[in-house]
């Protein structure tokens, strides 16, 4: 059997009828949508599933280690605490920190009683984070000390706001500790949750340079768990298969040991990494910050068998001058999320590694995680490919008038199933253009091949992908344009080597002002996070060249702007 015929034939054996993973016609909202029939019904009964690991190691921070039944103690004691508060299902609870234990333990809480995490990037400024929390309305906000003052910086709009401090020295005035939270104790609060309301509000770039608040339910979060445990078991039985074992039934993906190196703010973390492998019974080892020396002292001190890290973490790795002074043996798995692996990346994750193959999930906020996943062997044979599509999403290219493509042809990737988002908050019309008859208009340009395998080759949106960050150059633009010198700006990707793309802008200012690089940085600081902040900047003597309908020409500005002139 070739090596494809076995791919295929290891899907079949892991959603055949009357498994776990059993996929079929699943009615939502009126809609028949491709689902795992066997379904749990809310993320409240994947982590009661998830207890049950007991006394099994769950998390590693610093010198702090969490079993999954401490967890659960810390899990309990929150949900009880923002009953007690008067927090219930539709509720919202926003998260605002560091990759700490208590984002998951916190989420864990929130989601199983019903109400709504509202995840807030964590390095935003002052306004950014002012525009979320009045656009998603929580009536609690849990932050560490550094969001707290971010957060100080606007608290007068938010008079009523209830805040809980994580590991902070002294609470501000007000707020109640997390540690005084989980002393409340007591069993984990019954709760109805219906399959289709809010679990999560993630904030994803949107078209009017203000993010979008993505509304991810039980039933599309449950739905991703299960699309991760489910290509999991597909390349293991994959592999089975390739070794010429002759299986009855799947073989089961081992849990992992993974180092979390991304920020549990985005899907790729949290939904793909940390939901998906807590259910498994999964280890989990914490990063603050990245750090490629420090990671591979974790990889080598924890014996992580799983990074899923954004593709510039692994090539910091593999091309660090101290990478042989670490045993990284433990790894079996190393890959992407977040931004798509250049194709040399794979080779060489397989060749400078004793036993790790190359891993990479494609996927987006808007389906709860992950769309498309492709690993080991048949990674190296196909290195441009995001691989097959997962069970429970169907997928097909279109072209301009949403007429759908054969194989081999480009045009936009749409998707369609359980996971897929409810909408964005307070936005029907982005709702509606993005989301047409249940098909998820990505963004995304590409093809599918003759096996049903997913190739990406651009992106319709204009969208900054800098180390994992969506960034979207209409929101650089806004913030660039509000300092009075500037009379046009156009903001776009610039390729990175390490980062994959980084953030240029080219200015053009009004007669008779004065503007240099420092000018402006020092401008934007206080307007957009750190990492939007133009790190190529051209001042152009000219007006910007615009087409015949008075748009900039921003593609051709980038293809002739040398990063070497730019400030």
């Amino acid at each position: 059997m070739s090596s494809i015929t076995n791919l295929e034939a290891a899907q079949k054996l892991v959603t055949q009828p009357g498994s776990l993973l059993e996929v079929g016609p699943v009615e939502v909202a009126g809609q028949s949508l491709l689902g795992y029939v066997n379904a749990p019904a809310s993320m409240r009964d994947l982590w009661m599933l998830a207890t049950g690991h007991g006394d099994e190691e769950y998390m590693v921070y610093l010198e702090e280690r969490l079993s999954y039944r401490e967890a659960a103690s810390q899990v309990a004691g929150f949900a009880n605490w923002l009953r007690n508060q008067g927090i219930g299902e539709g509720d919202r609870v926003a998260i605002a920190m560091r990759n700490f234990p208590e984002w998951m333990l916190a989420h864990w809480a929130i989601n199983s009683i019903g109400a709504v995490v509202v995840g807030l990037n964590a390095w935003w400024v002052a306004d950014e984070m002012a525009y979320a929390l009045d656009d998603s309305k929580p009536k609690i906000l849990l932050a560490d000390d550094r969001r707290l003052s971010i957060f100080g910086e606007v608290s007068d709009r938010f008079p009523n706001m209830q805040l809980v401090s994580v590991r902070t020295e002294e609470s501000p005035s007000g707020a109640t500790s997390w540690v005084d939270a989980i002393a409340v104790g007591g069993e984990l609060p019954e709760a109805t949750i219906d399959p289709d309301s809010e679990a999560c509000i993630f904030y994803t770039s949107g078209t009017t340079g203000r993010p979008k608040g993505a509304q991810l339910t039980h039933r599309g979060c449950v739905a991703n768990i299960m699309n991760v445990a489910a290509m999991g078991t597909i390349y293991a039985t994959h592999r089975a298969l390739e070794a010429g074992e002759s299986l009855e039934a799947p073989v089961s993906a081992p849990p992992p040991t993974a180092l979390i190196a991304t920020p549990l703010f985005h899907v790729t973390a949290n939904n793909c990494i940390m939901q998906a492998g807590t259910v498994a019974g999964g280890r989990f080892v914490l990063m603050y910050k990245w750090d490629p020396v420090e990671a591979m002292r974790l990889i080598e001190k924890e014996k992580i068998t799983t990074m899923s890290a954004v593709p510039m973490m692994s090539r910091e790795i593999l091309t660090h001058p101290d990478r042989d002074e670490y045993d990284l043996s433990s790894l079996n798995a190393m890959g992407g999320g977040g931004a798509a692996m250049q194709p040399d990346l794979v080779g060489k994750v397989a060749a400078e590694t004793k036993r790790a193959k190359p891993a990479q999930g494609y996927g987006m906020t808007e389906v709860c995680g992950i769309i498309s996943y492709i690993a080991g062997d048949i990674f190296l044979e196909r290195p441009s490919s995001v691989g097959p599509m997962v069970p429970s999403l169907e997928g097909r290219c279109v072209d301009g008038e949403g007429r759908p493509l054969d194989a081999g042809e480009v045009g936009e990737v749409c998707v369609r199933g359980t996971p897929v988002i409810k909408g964005y908050l307070n936005r029907p019309e982005a709702t509606a253009e993005t989301i047409v008859n249940g098909w998820l208009h990505t963004g995304d340009i590409g093809y599918f091949d003759e096996d049903g395998f997913l190739y990406l080759v651009d992106r319709a949106k204009d969208m900054i992908l800098r180390g994992g960050e969506n960034i979207y150059g209409a929101e650089v633009e806004n913030a660039i344009f509000d300092h009075p010198a500037v009379l046009e700006c156009v903001a776009f990707a610039v390729p990175d080597d390490r980062l994959g793309e980084e953030v240029g802008a080219a200015v053009h200012l009004k007669d008779g002002a004065l503007l240099d690089a420092p000018g402006l940085r020092e401008h934007l600081a206080s307007r957009i996070a750190a990492f939007k902040i133009p790190r190529f900047l051209w001042f152009l003597a000219e007006p910007l060249p615009r087409n015949a309908n008075g748009k900039f020409l921003k593609r051709e500005l980038r293809d002739v702007l040398d990063p070497g002139s730019a400030d």
